[in-house]
Parts: structure tokens; C-alpha cells; sequence
């Protein structure tokens, strides 16, 4: 009896120091707890990287706080809340009157867009907050969590700073209209931003009430998604723009707890890799593009995180095949070579392609599809142009 007693204890115990998971979605929580350990086991390569991560969020404890009150320009709603951004393709039309409406050239940065601050003050807010949140989950240091709180306490709560929870006027083209369904595609930064809130639960600067209203939030913009004419013209979009918005509306209802809406959208992320993958690997409507090698790249990075978020919902993408025998895993074998220069690329790519963003995937695909050659393919990316996250994330 005595010896039970102490097996019982010793496993209560054992349970009370046990540290819960963070609660993410696009991050690995299993990843990211055994990082954890290594931290707290001196491990010298991953304090090496720690050091390194702390170094770049004291830098951004003097960051201002980011609003989309802060931008010069006012929506066509009148309400500066409301988030606001340009078509990055389209340009003055020297042929027309005034310019207007603007022509299209894909590829080419109009350097206007820049003038309207929302799009990079919400990457800028996406790439902070994972950064200090990351550092605050790996130190405990509380100066970290504390700005990064700041940070989306201001973003999202404020009354004189809030966003509010739709893209209506989102990448609009002048002379043609005041926003398109296109422009989610710069709320990509929505799924990281939940997470860093997840790594921030424990913390003294954000607590239960927080997250819930963080979640009321994205349950809105979940809502405008599903049922605005922007969010379903994005919705049906048959390239990468329908597969980021898939992944963002799956991890907006896991983060949300909207189980049903996440399943149900899961699903749907077969659709498209029978839509969007050759029988050879290929991604016709991401080969069309003046930057094809680098589109190809950025959809599939949008259908690996389809896939691992599909997986909270017990679908898994990753080892299905469309009627034409094709998936995730072939669109990848087909772009490593083209990635790595050992086979020409016969498209277009008028930009410098970075095979850096190759790198997660590729650590990824490791895991999933158990295949150890992605791993040698992945340490031939130069470990500086791969960030000091990834390399937290995704190194072994």
C-alpha cells in the first residue's frame, strides 16, 4: 500500500511540474517544449541561438506602438479604423486621363503603396510580437511578454487605436475601386499574431480576459470572411490567394474554438491540391507569374500550413493524392531542383528568388513524409539567410 502511495504521489507530482503546451497552431507546441528543454539542459547550440534571439527583442523594447490610426490616409469609409492598403501591381496610366484607372504589372512594386502604413505596420506587428513572445516563452523574463502585450493590447483593443475586424478596403486599385477580396492576403500575419498570444498566456502582462477578447476579435473577422463579398470573392480564388485563405480561416476558427467551421474548411483543402498540383508537381496559376519560382514557393508554403493546421482537425493533407496521384509531397520533389539551381528554370522569375524560404519547409517535410534527404537538402541554405527563428524552430 505504502509503495502505491508514493507511485501516486510521485505521478502527482510529476503532473504539477508538468508545463502545459502553449496553445498555437502554426508553430509545433511539441517543437517548441522541447526547446524549452534544451534551454533549461544548458544546451550550448540552443542557448547560442536564445542569446542571439534575446539580443534582436531588446531591440524592439523600445518599439512604438503601431496602429492603423497612425497611417496619413482615410478609407472611403471615412473611418481610419477600418485597415487600408494598394493594389502593390498597379501603376499611374500615363495614357489615361489623371492617370486613372490604374494598369496592371505583375511583379513590379509600385513604391506608392508605402505611403499607406497599415500593410507593413501589421507585418512589422506579426514579426515583433512572435519574436518577443518567443523570447519571453524561452526565458520567462517578463519584460519581454510586457511589450509584446503593449504591442497587441494597442493593435487591437484601444478604443483610439483599434483595428476594426474587416479588410473592405483592402489592396484597392485608384480609378477601379476601394478594396478587393485579394488583399487578404496581407492578413497572413493574423495566424502568427494568434499564436504569440498563445506563447504569452502564462505571463503576468496578459492574462484569461486578454486572450478572450483577442478572440472575440478574430471571431468578427472570421465572420466578415466567411460572409462579405471580399471574403467570398477571396474564398473561390484558385491560386495561392484561395489557399491562404483557407489556412487563415482554419486558424482563425481553431484560435476561436470554432471546431465545426475548422473541419469543415479542412476539408475543403483537398479541393485544392486537386485544383492547383499536376500529376508532374507543378502549380500552373502560380507559373503564369512574372516571379513564378518564387510564387511556386509561397503557395506551397500556403498548403504546408493548410496542412498542419488541418491536422488540429483530424484531416491530414499530407498524404493525399488527387486523381491525378499528386500531392504536397510532389509539388515539393518538383521544385527542389529549380530551387536549388540544379535544374534551368524555363519560366519567369524578373525578381531575385530567395530559396531561404524553402528552408522550414524542408525541415517539415523531413518530419511528415519521414525522408531524411530533406534534411541534407535543407542544410545546404546557408544558415545566415535563414532567421534566427526558423533556426530555433526547425534546426534538430
Amino acid at each position: 500500500m505504502m509503495t502505491k502511495f508514493f507511485i501516486i504521489l510521485a505521478l502527482a507530482l510529476a503532473f504539477a511540474n508538468a508545463e502545459a503546451q502553449p496553445k498555437v497552431f502554426v508553430l509545433n507546441a511539441n517543437r517548441l517544449q522541447g526547446i524549452k528543454n534544451k534551454v533549461k539542459q544548458n544546451d550550448k547550440e540552443t542557448l547560442g541561438l536564445l542569446d542571439r534571439l534575446k539580443k534582436q527583442a531588446d531591440e524592439l523594447l523600445g518599439m512604438k506602438l503601431l496602429s492603423v490610426m497612425d497611417k496619413e490616409f482615410t478609407p472611403a469609409s471615412g473611418n481610419k479604423h477600418d485597415y487600408m492598403s494598394l493594389a502593390p501591381y498597379f501603376w499611374y496610366d500615363s495614357t489615361k486621363p489623371n492617370g486613372l484607372p490604374y494598369m496592371r504589372k505583375d511583379g513590379e512594386r509600385n513604391p506608392e503603396i508605402y505611403k499607406i502604413t497599415d500593410h507593413k505596420y501589421l507585418a512589422d506587428l506579426d514579426q515583433a510580437t512572435n519574436l518577443l513572445s518567443l523570447t519571453y516563452y524561452l526565458t520567462g523574463e517578463e519584460k519581454y511578454a510586457n511589450k509584446a502585450a503593449a504591442l497587441l493590447k494597442h493593435w487591437f483593443f484601444d478604443t483610439a487605436f483599434k483595428m476594426n475586424p474587416n479588410l473592405d478596403y483592402a489592396q484597392a486599385i485608384p480609378g477601379k475601386n476601394n478594396g478587393r477580396g485579394i488583399g487578404l492576403i496581407e492578413t497572413r500575419s493574423l495566424m502568427g499574431i494568434a499564436d504569440a498570444a498563445g506563447l504569452l498566456e502564462n505571463s503576468q502582462a496578459w492574462l484569461n480576459a486578454d486572450t478572450k477578447e483577442l478572440q472575440q476579435w478574430y471571431a468578427a473577422f472570421l465572420h466578415w470572411m466567411l460572409a462579405s463579398k471580399n471574403g467570398n470573392d477571396e474564398h473561390r480564388a484558385k491560386n495561392n490567394h484561395g489557399s491562404w485563405y483557407l489556412a487563415q480561416a482554419i486558424d482563425y476558427a481553431l484560435f476561436t474554438g470554432n471546431k465545426s467551421v475548422a473541419l469543415m474548411l479542412s476539408k475543403e483543402g483537398k479541393n485544392k491540391i486537386d485544383s492547383q498540383v499536376t500529376a508532374e508537381g507543378k502549380m500552373p496559376l502560380e507559373l503564369e507569374r512574372t516571379n513564378a519560382l518564387g510564387y511556386s514557393t509561397f503557395n506551397l508554403n500556403a498548403l504546408f500550413t493548410l496542412a498542419l493546421l488541418a491536422q488540429e482537425s483530424g484531416v491530414d493533407l499530407w498524404h493525399y493524392k488527387n486523381p491525378k496521384g499528386a500531392g504536397l509531397q510532389t509539388a515539393l520533389d518538383w521544385l527542389i531542383p529549380y530551387a536549388f539551381g540544379e535544374k534551368k528554370w524555363e519560366y519567369k522569375q524578373i525578381s531575385k528568388y530567395n530559396k531561404s524560404e524553402l528552408y522550414p519547409l524542408l525541415r517539415i517535410a523531413a518530419i511528415e513524409f519521414k525522408q531524411s534527404s530533406y534534411l541534407a537538402k535543407s542544410n545546404q541554405i546557408k544558415e545566415e539567410n535563414s532567421s534566427v527563428i526558423n533556426q530555433l524552430l526547425y534546426k534538430n
